[in-house]
């Protein structure tokens, strides 16, 4: 048997017989030949099966998409050929004949889909992503471990919130009731009194009644701690490390983003120094009367576009009456089922912006920034901005107040660029402990879950702060997808938990 060689290397054995082992992703077929399209979770390539080789040229016509096989044969480097190589089989043996897979060329829609999450991530779009955050995950532990950060194991179950009592997930811990974790930071801030810089990576739960494009029940942070941190230099850190980020998936994944028809420009220019605006500022920006007459005129635009979607639409429907049945039909049928959803999409965009416009014109100073006004801040930029000073009465009770103003806080939010809003969350922290039991005493918490929390202030307190990434909407982001339920493997959303 000749060397079992994964499809991403088979550029490295033009002209040698390998061994293949994968799935049947598409086939077609002419009458001495059937050209076999086979991926094994590092790409795609193209096998060809020819008639004279009569012990296997059946069995790979009768095999049905998704059928498990292992195959030997020559590499030819070929440009016209998916991925740049196909091999001509000289020996096939098929594992697993699969009859009916549910996800066929012919259009399905998104609630399909997703209930089939466990088959769609088979798809190259799919792969492509999780490839990608990956990819992202590697280099946010890389950016750290670095620069000397240790990776700390935050709790899951924790006594009390840290981010709002509203949105917690209760457990019955041997009658007890606690909580899923919110974040990580309140042990992180322990272990940056012990390390000095340290961070987690891991699962974070918030039971936010929320079903917009940018919410998960349960979703992954990265959270940095760093003792004797100011705000500015935790503004520093996440640029840095945001910038980092991006460069890592240019680097390595340029074919990945192309599959996506991710525009890459836009994340070419994430480079230092990002815009750095305060609260009040991103508050004028919603009233300026040049930022209200371009969201006009995207709506204008936005309206055209749903007509003319509307007109190639019914073009597309005639172009699927008249087409044979088979792949034609099939491909047509698919860009429908597309088109109708983004138009579904962009109605429902439409038909609320116009109040989204008008909550923006009249938004009131110490308020928080919903989605929709984080998506007009972020659009204003073509770098993520990073927005300082929030109103004291809107953040955690952890944060520290402003020397200069002590109606806000020394925090930051992080918006990516082109309406993506926010991806980091992060403040300095109070560390004075006669000043956070008064806080706590307002927010009318009860300050016996947290007594560990203000021993950090009793026992040689310093300035710390730190910030949270969400992974999922940076890949969101990254990606250019619509919705962040293509960013993790198995999605929770309020209302779908299967599979």
């Amino acid at each position: 048997m000749s060397d079992i060689v994964e499809i991403r290397d088979l550029r490295n054995h033009d002209r040698q017989e390998v061994t293949l082992r994968g799935w049947l992703y598409g086939k077609r077929t002419g009458g001495k030949v059937a050209f076999l399209l086979v991926r094994d979770g590092t790409g795609t390539c193209q096998c060809v099966v020819e008639a004279r080789q009569e012990a296997f040229f059946k069995d790979a016509l009768a095999a049905g998409q998704e059928s498990s096989l292992v195959l030997s044969g020559t590499v030819r480097l070929d440009e016209r050929a998916p991925g740049g190589c196909e091999i001509a089989v000289t020996r096939l043996r098929i594992l697993q004949a699969v009859e009916n897979y549910p996800i066929t060329r012919k259009a399905h829609g998104t609630d399909f889909l997703m209930e089939h999450r466990h088959l769609w991530l088979r798809s190259p779009r799919q792969a492509a992503i999780l490839r990608i955050r990956n990819s992202i995950i590697r280099a946010a532990r890389g950016f750290f471990d670095g620069r000397g950060f240790t990776l700390i194991d935050t709790p899951i179950l924790s006594p009390g919130a840290a981010e709002g009592a509203g949105t917690l997930f209760p457990v019955d811990y041997f009658g007890e009731t606690v909580f899923l974790a919110q974040t990580g930071q309140l042990y992180l801030e322990a272990a940056a009194m012990a390390l000095g810089k340290v961070y987690c990576f891991g699962p974070t739960f918030r039971a936010e009644k929320s079903k917009t494009r940018r919410h998960l029940t349960e979703f992954w942070m990265i959270e940095p701690e760093v003792a004797f941190a100011e705000i500015q230099d935790l503004q520093d850190l996440a640029e840095a490390f945001v910038c980092h980020l991006v460069q890592a998936v240019l680097q390595e994944h340029r074919g990945d983003l192309e599959l996506l028809g991710r525009n890459v420009a836009p994340l070419e220019k994430i480079a230092p120094p990002f815009p750095r605006i305060t609260y009040s500022q991103a508050v004028d920006l919603l009233h300026s009367a040049d930022v209200q007459a371009r969201l006009e005129e995207e709506l204008e635009k936005d309206r055209k576009q749903v007509q003319a979607w509307i007109a190639e639409l019914a073009h597309l429907e005639e172009q699927k009456a008249r087409a044979p049945q088979g792949w034609a039909q099939d491909k047509l049928a698919q860009q429908i089922q597309d088109l109708r959803e983004a138009m579904r999409e962009l109605e429902h965009s439409v038909e609320h912006r116009p109040q989204h416009i008008r909550d923006a014109r009249e938004f009131v100073w110490g308020n928080d920034f919903g989605g929709d006004e984080e998506t007009i801040i972020s659009r204003q930029f073509d770098r993520p901005v990073l927005i300082t000073g929030y109103p004291k009465k809107i953040k955690a009770f952890y944060m520290k107040p402003s020397p200069s103003n002590p109606e806000v806080v020394l925090n930051m939010d992080m918006l990516a660029p082109e309406g993506y809003g926010e991806i980091i969350g992060g403040s300095q922290r109070e560390d004075d402990p006669d000043a956070l039991e008064k806080r706590m005493t307002e927010e009318k918490m009860n300050p016996a879950p947290y007594q560990w929390y203000l021993d950090l202030r009793r026992y040689g307190t310093v300035p710390h702060g730190g910030f949270g990434l969400g992974l999922e909407r940076t890949v969101a982001w990254v990606c250019g997808l619509k919705h962040i339920r293509e960013t993790i493997p198995f999605p929770r959303l309020m209302g779908r938990i299967y599979p």
